[in-house]
């Protein structure tokens, strides 16, 4: 489990890789949160190319940024999600907040 950030004017791609799950899911947010806090990007990508497996948490994950997002006037993306991924996604109704 690891995030990997990338900068480009006034967006901030975290680049997730391996499961998320319970215990690998406060670990990231930590993370991501420090960075948008730091950043103040107007844009943040989600890319969950490297995601194997996601349970609820992953939900949760997505969701608190979302929250995290508005609140400085932004806006959060997901992008590159593995089919498996997608379909959990879009069964929570997550493409409802226009973030898929």
């Amino acid at each position: 489990m690891s995030v990997t950030f990338s900068k480009e004017s006034d967006t901030l791609c975290a680049l997730l890789d391996g499961e998320i799950d319970h215990h690998t899911a406060s670990t990231m947010r930590e993370a991501i949160d420090a960075n948008v806090k730091k950043l103040m990007p107007k844009t943040l990508f989600l890319d969950f190319s490297g995601i194997s497996f996601m349970d609820s948490s992953g939900i949760g994950l997505v969701m608190g940024r979302y929250k995290l997002m508005k609140e400085h006037g932004g806006e959060v993306k997901v992008i590159n999600t593995p089919p498996a991924i997608n379909r959990v996604m879009r069964l929570a109704g997550l493409e409802k907040l226009k973030v898929m």
